[in-house]
């Protein structure tokens, strides 16, 4: 089976996912990326921490290529903080055990992002724009492929969103010298090949199984 081609400008190290599981960090990044560049001061008062304790959480994120200084924004010594166009991977599970564990608190804290992200947008569509809700869409397929399928399928829908990326990141660019196009928005795309069918049934079971023995229903 081919592995997986690279659609991201870089893969995390095993000292830059030890850095990146920390839920501080985590959060940080998570607003850079949405609202787009800020500062140690502002990323406090959204997150209720000290300018202090962001200041050095940004350092770090820096220190390991996650996000870096807006030029042209910010007076004086006042630094805008931006996510580092290109994006990241995770790559292969490390050989490193506390690099396999941060690994570990990376990928559960992205099923939390995109189930965060799923109940807001379901939430709160009803308020917005009515051409945003058209251009929006849910979707899943339940399909039967072979392993080469699969990765073909993972591999084609990569380089599509990998050629909007490209788009986003030019517009970011842009936005730094004259400002953000008004007709642009925040989007976000999950995309998740699971092969389910390929874990043993009683692990599935288990998992699944009220842990308690008893049949859920209400009290």
């Amino acid at each position: 089976m081919r592995k997986s081609k690279s659609f991201s400008a870089r893969t995390l190290d095993a000292n830059a996912l030890k850095s990146f599981a920390h839920p501080l960090r985590l959060r940080i990044y998570e607003l850079l990326d949405e609202r787009g560049p800020a500062t140690a001061t502002g990323l406090a008062a959204l997150l209720g921490e000290n300018t202090g304790a962001t200041s050095y959480h940004l350092r770090e994120l820096a220190r390991h290529g996650m996000i870096e200084v807006a030029a042209g924004m910010g007076r004086g010594k006042e630094k805008y903080w931006r996510v580092v166009p290109g994006g990241f991977t995770y790559g292969d599970a490390p050989p490193d055990a506390e690099a396999a564990s941060a690994l570990e608190v990376l990928l559960d804290d992205l099923v939390r992002q995109r189930g965060s992200e799923l109940a807001r947008w379901r939430e709160g569509a009803s308020r917005a724009p009515a051409e945003w809700v058209e251009a929006s869409g849910f979707g899943r397929r339940s399909l039967r492929l072979t392993v080469e399928e699969t990765a073909e399928l993972r591999d084609q829908v990569l380089e599509v969103l990998e050629r909007y990326r490209t788009i986003a990141d030019g517009r970011e660019a842009e936005a730094a010298e004259e400002g953000r196009d008004p007709s642009t928005g925040h989007v976000v795309i999950h995309f998740d090949v699971l092969p389910l069918g390929a874990v043993p049934e009683d692990e599935a079971a288990g998992q699944e199984a009220d842990p308690a023995g008893q049949e859920a229903g209400p009290a």
